[in-house]
């Protein structure tokens, strides 16, 4: 089944923006005073960003490439 191109950017970006909050919502548990001086500086905040950046990329795409494989495994019995 192949998807239009704008219609996989588009579920791309939801999927890459979901992940990202899920991400960010669970490292919001995480007890950040134990790993940085000053917790509600601007360093702290911009880590936390780039945490859930480096931790939600691999899972989206882990889950898009999951169901872009699975769409083409009709093919094996063509």
């Amino acid at each position: 089944m192949m998807v239009n191109d704008g219609l996989q950017a588009m579920i791309n970006l939801f999927v890459h923006l979901i992940v990202l909050i899920l991400t960010w919502w669970a490292l919001l548990s995480l007890k950040i005073d134990v790993f940085v001086r000053h917790p509600r500086s601007l360093r702290a905040r911009i880590l936390y960003v780039l945490l859930a950046i480096a931790i939600s990329y691999p899972v989206a795409r882990f889950f898009l490439d999951y169901v872009n494989w699975s769409l083409m495994l009709p093919q094996l019995y063509n």
